[in-house]
């Protein structure tokens, strides 16, 4: 089953460039119209007063390299089938376009078909007159004594840092030193825990679970080994080492970029920098880039780790400012800002008091609870995650728990209300423990206020429900405390005690719910089914019988 977005597979990588262009938010980049079978990127601004820095290969590594266009980084971008290199027409097509008076870089990952046509194009650029030079990047680092490491992230190193050289109007000998420069001071490692997805055709998953690859390539090529997936730290563990032995010294500093291959999520970014940024490296990093997506291989799960050893030139190079969608601003490594301040919380302050009558309310009711825990679960079990009775039983523990340690105002009622409420905050778990929360702490305001129980109850059920969303009718405990509550205010206990017993049932004939989880349910599961937390009010209603 295919797993990407596309439309036609012929003209995915045109109709791909299309989306580009016209989301550039400089609004510098134009198609360069020479051929169907040509896609060319360039900048629509180009003078060519400057020397010209052309890349590109396959696509499927957006933002590479489209991404990078823009004055300050590349002057066009030779855009080939996924994975494909261009053709040598097409590279031609864009060399001659850019290329002026002062020549032209074309900066090559080092894969066969790239060489062979990006350099095939130079040479006839040059019997036509042009002045061209081309460089080829190697940075991968993840292959043992490799004659020919593949270039991979670490490529953009070298667009930015000839870009840069390129607009200080060096000529292009200079900037062909200064981009040599920066691939010999470039290495990149990649891991990933499936590989990429491949246009039309059925998604294939050869990492197992519980492994990652170390060394794939950006086009999906296997790893050079296969670790065990134990930690995220432990993973980057292994690259930094490889990486860090790889360094001209022990304590050179060093640009990171941190890139996503292009199917990791924000949060595990952000949990890779951080063991990335705390890792052997620490003392090396000068300069972070990243983390984000700049060379990726499609949807891959995986990410790269690249740096560049800084010296004075390189450093200028990466913090000067450029007008592409892609770069991303290097920053300083710095230490965490934390501000430590007291945990701010709201203890009632109360005196325990003893009162018999209300000690044996509390205690009937946790009891009750407690007791129903199986009957609520099993409930809940069809018409949500099966835990409403554990839900309840594990406040009314930590209820009957106070009560047995004589750690309750049983005489302060408004007190005993807002304890209450403190307790089930962080007795019970999920949303209802939560609304009892609010329920109980609002109730207990109001009877300190009011000095009234019944209307003390509905003012919290009231708060409850305004926080909560739910209202009367929408298959919740609300159906049964509602009634209940209003008959208790207008007829007595008793009547209530029928009101909670007829709301709970009423919900066994709503079919459908408009809030909790019953809510994500369809009519057919929700019919004839109590609402486990009426049931739970009910029940608290029921001991008053006695």
């Amino acid at each position: 089953m295919n797993r990407l977005f596309t439309n036609n597979k012929e003209t995915l990588v045109h109709d791909a460039i299309d989306g580009i262009l016209y989301s550039n938010k400089h609004n510098n980049l134009a198609r360069l119209d020479v051929d169907p079978r040509i896609r060319i990127v360039t900048r629509s601004d180009w003078q060519q007063d400057k020397v010209a820095i052309i890349s590109g290969g396959g696509s499927g590594h957006e933002p590479a390299h489209a991404g990078f266009i823009g004055k300050g980084m590349l002057t066009a971008a030779v855009c080939g089938d996924v994975f494909a290199s261009p053709s040598v027409d097409a590279v031609l097509n864009a060399i001659v376009h850019v290329t002026g008076e002062k020549g032209c870089l074309v900066i090559v990952k080092n894969y066969t078909g790239d060489r062979l046509n990006f350099g095939l194009a130079c040479e006839k650029a040059k019997k036509m007159g042009l002045n061209v030079e081309m460089v080829i990047v190697a940075d991968d680092i993840s292959i043992p004594d490799n004659l020919r490491p593949r270039g991979i992230a670490g490529t953009i190193f070298v667009h930015k840092v000839a870009g840069y050289f390129a607009e200080q109007g060096s000529d292009l000998s200079a900037v062909k030193e200064a981009a040599q420069a920066a691939i010999d001071g470039t290495a990149s490692i990649g891991v990933a825990l499936s590989s990429c997805s491949l246009i039309g055709e059925e998604s294939s998953q050869r990492i197992a679970e519980g492994k990652a690859e170390l060394g794939l390539g950006i086009h999906g090529e296997p790893g050079i080994t296969t670790i065990n997936m134990t930690s995220c730290s432990d993973v980057v563990a292994i690259m930094v080492k490889k990486l860090k032995a790889t360094l001209s010294s022990s304590n050179t500093k060093i640009a990171l970029m941190i890139n996503n291959l292009g199917g990791v999520s924000p949060l595990e970014m952000s949990l890779i920098t951080k063991d990335i940024l705390e890792s052997a490296l620490k003392d090396n990093i000068q300069l972070i880039l990243g983390p984000a997506a700049m060379m990726t291989a499609i949807d891959m799960k995986g990410f790269s780790i690249s740096y560049l050893e800084l010296n004075k030139r390189h450093s200028e190079a990466l913090l000067a400012p450029v007008q592409t969608d892609a770069w991303i601003q290097p920053v300083e490594l710095r230490q965490l800002q934390v501000i430590k301040k007291d945990k701010v919380s709201i203890n009632v302050a109360f005196t325990a008091s003893e009162n018999a009558q209300v000690a044996e309310v509390i205690s009937k009711i946790t009891s009750t609870l407690l007791a129903a825990e199986k009957e609520l679960n099993h409930l809940d079990s069809l018409v949500g995650d099966g835990d409403t009775g554990s839900t309840f039983a594990a406040g009314a523990a930590q209820i009957k728990a106070e009560l047995q340690a004589n750690n309750l105002p049983l005489n302060d009622i408004g007190a005993l209300l807002n304890v209450i409420s403190e307790q089930l905050s962080t007795a019970m778990g999920g949303s209802s423990g939560v609304l009892l929360s609010i329920f109980f702490s609002a109730a207990g305001n109001d009877y300190t206020k009011n000095r009234n129980l019944v209307s003390a109850l509905q003012a919290g059920l009231k708060q409850m429900m305004e926080y909560g969303g739910a209202k009367q009718g929408d298959c919740t405990m609300i159906d049964a405390m509602y009634p209940a509550f209003e008959a208790w205010a207008k007829d007595g206990l008793v009547e209530a005690i029928e009101a909670a017993r007829l709301g709970a049932e009423s919900t066994t004939t709503m079919i459908e719910a408009k809030a909790g989880r019953s809510s994500y349910l369809n009519s057919d599961s929700l019919k004839g089914v109590k609402d486990p937390g009426s049931l739970a009010i009910e029940r608290v209603f029921s001991v008053f019988k006695e």
